[in-house]
Parts: C-alpha cells; sequence; structure tokens
C-alpha cells in the first residue's frame, strides 16, 4: 500500500473515531450511517459483484435481531416468561449481563444467518433473475408473518430489552463503535475478497453464468458463500440494532421490508453496483438526502424519495463511482491518451 493510500485510510479512521464526540448530538444519526453503510456493501456482495439481486436481504436483519435478544434473554431469564411479562418491563440486567448478552447475541446472530443462508440457497439459486428477486421477498415478508404470530417471542408486540444501567451517552457512544467496527472489519474483509480469485470468481457467474459453469466453475458453492458471507454481517448488525432499539416488533421494525429492504438497495444504486465504494458513497448521499427530507419536507419525504430514485434509474444507471469513473478515468488509475499522444512510425 503506498504512502498516499495509508494516509487516505489513517485520516479517514481518525474521523471514524472522532464523529461520535464532535457531534454528539448526532451519534444516532451516525450509528444510522453505519447501517446503511453495512447492509448496503452487503447487498451489493450478492447483488453487484455476483448478480443476483435480492429484495429479501431484509429476512437476515430481522432474524438477527430476534436472535440476538433471544440469546441475551436467555443467559439470564426464562424467554417464554419474560416475552410473556409486558415485553419483558419486568425484568433488568447487569451492565455484565448486559455486555455479555449483547456480544454473544450478536456473533450467534451473524452465525445463525450465515447458516440460514446457507441452506435456504439450496432453493433460492434455483431462481434467476426477477424470480430469485421475488423468492428471497416472499422469503422476508413470510419470516415476519411467522415471526407476528409466534407468543414465544413475543408475537405481534415483539420483544422489549433492558436498557444499559449506565449513562445514555455512554450506550449511544457504545452502539456506534459497535457498528463502526463491524463496518471497518466488512471494509477490509471486502477489499481483500475482491482482490482474490473468489472475487474474479463471483464476478464470473455476474458476467456469464453459463460460460462459468462451462469453464468448470462451481457456481452453486460461490453463491450459497458470498451469500453465506453476506448474511454473517447483517445478522450481526441486526442483532446490534435490537439493543439500539430496545423495543422493537416484527413487521415494522425487524422485518421491515418497504423501509430498510428497500434503503439498502437505493443506497447501492446511488452509489455504483459491483463497486468497493460504491455502496458506502451512496449510504453516506441517501442518510443526508434522508435527514433533510425528514427534516424539512415532512409529509412528502416518500415523494422526494421515489423521485431520487426514479432519476438514479434512469440518469445514472451506473451510479455515482460508475458515472465519475466513466468521466473522470483518471481518478481511478485509468491512463487516457489524449488526442495530441502520437505514436512513432517504426524505422523502414
Amino acid at each position: 500500500m503506498s504512502m498516499q493510500k495509508t494516509g487516505f485510510y489513517g485520516v479517514l479512521l481518525a474521523i471514524i473515531v472522532a464523529a461520535p464526540f464532535l457531534f454528539p448530538d448526532f451519534s444516532t444519526q451516525l450509528a444510522t450511517l453505519w447501517l446503511f453503510i453495512i447492509v448496503a456493501m452487503t447487498w451489493d456482495m450478492t447483488g453487484g459483484q455476483m448478480g443476483y439481486n435480492s429484495l429479501g436481504n431484509i429476512f437476515f436483519y430481522g432474524t438477527g435481531m430476534y436472535v440476538a435478544a433471544v440469546i441475551a434473554i436467555a443467559l439470564v431469564y426464562d424467554v417464554g416468561e419474560y416475552t410473556g411479562a409486558a415485553g419483558g418491563g419486568r425484568y433488568d440486567f447487569t451492565n455484565q449481563q448486559y455486555i455479555t448478552g449483547f456480544l454473544l447475541g450478536t456473533l450467534g446472530a451473524g452465525v445463525f444467518c450465515a447458516v440460514s443462508a446457507f441452506i435456504l440457497g439450496y432453493v433460492l439459486f434455483g431462481l434467476r433473475g426477477p424470480y430469485f428477486a421475488i423468492g428471497t421477498l416472499g422469503m422476508a415478508i413470510a419470516a415476519g408473518e411467522l415471526v407476528s404470530n409466534w407468543d414465544w417471542v413475543g408475537g405481534g408486540q415483539g420483544i422489549t430489552l433492558p436498557v444499559y444501567a449506565g449513562d445514555f451517552d455512554q450506550t449511544k457512544l457504545f452502539i456506534y463503535f459497535a457498528f463502526a467496527i463491524v463496518g471497518v472489519i466488512l471494509f477490509i474483509f471486502l477489499k481483500w475478497l475482491y482482490s482474490t480469485r473468489f472475487g474474479a470468481a463471483i464476478n464470473a457467474v455476474r458476467d456469464d453464468e453459463e460460460k462459468a459453469e462451462a469453464m468448470g466453475l462451481q457456481t452453486l458453492k460461490y453463491k450459497l458463500v458470498t451469500w453465506s458471507l453476506s448474511a454473517f454481517f447483517i445478522g450481526m448488525v441486526g442483532g446490534i440494532s435490537a439493543f439500539q432499539l430496545i423495543s422493537f416488533e416484527p413487521l415494522e421494525s425487524a422485518y421491515q421490508t418497504i423501509n430498510l429492504g428497500i434503503f439498502m438497495v437505493v443506497c447501492v444504486l446511488l452509489g455504483g453496483k459491483g463497486t468497493l465504494w460504491g455502496p458506502i458513497v451512496g449510504a453516506i448521499m441517501f442518510q443526508i438526502f434522508k435527514e433533510v427530507t425528514w427534516n424539512y419536507f415532512l409529509g412528502w419525504q416518500w415523494v422526494a424519495l421515489g423521485a431520487l430514485i426514479v432519476v438514479t434509474v434512469v440518469y445514472f444507471q451506473d451510479g455515482l463511482m460508475g458515472w465519475l469513473m466513466h468521466k473522470k478515468p483518471e481518478w481511478f488509475g485509468v491512463r487516457v491518451e489524449s488526442k495530441d499522444d502520437t505514436v512513432a512510425e517504426p524505422a523502414e
């Protein structure tokens, strides 16, 4: 890595660490920004890098929330009794129980979602194109309905987790850095993964799956592993979100197909599919746009969001990063010869 890149990443890491201290009133919005960045990067693993556009990745987010909550509760109380007692309002956690439940719950959520993706993938990857997208969407909707009728995990009223006994501002900082750590780890992992033979293989699936199979590539294996890796990180951030929201229910908070399920796709479209930085840039743009419209165009925010999607799909089909790569290829290390460049004639 060059000194210039090292300096850039050093400054970026310093900004990440300093952000919640420089803007303490916006720590929740900064944590939400990290959530958007992570779900956008994970969606792009299958949708951008592999060419399988999923509308059901919210399944892993919602499942991660419930798995993390159940693990954290089960370490201390009986889950059925806890969820049956006014959503858990009569119970408390010590700080040690809270931290232990948070760590084990978040990790367990990631592992459970990864295994679920691997198993479900055997069925869903038999579908391609829009059929795969519809199949994954149906999976997410069905999961939300099933959980809302499962009394052991709170049914339609959901779950209310005990709050951290410490200072509320400390809790917000803790949640922010939990998101940030997962986001940084995911970025480093994807930067490495996309440079390996594995990255080239999933790009081959995207470009021409039939040809890749004819060349001997075991496409199903790569699809299953990619989706499982994606689900692992989505499940983890779902677990973190459970502790951030404290109280959540299945349809509006966990399996929110209309909100976060669409937002993660929009973030990738804004920034550019199939690129490392595209989902990150798109998530930042979307978070800024969302906060501005939510605060200054109350009642019209969904209209503004719909207009943003239409403009992006019609005029910026490759996203901001794709548009920049076309307009300014030299910014991305591509040498473009000018019209004045001449090639010397070979000597006779």
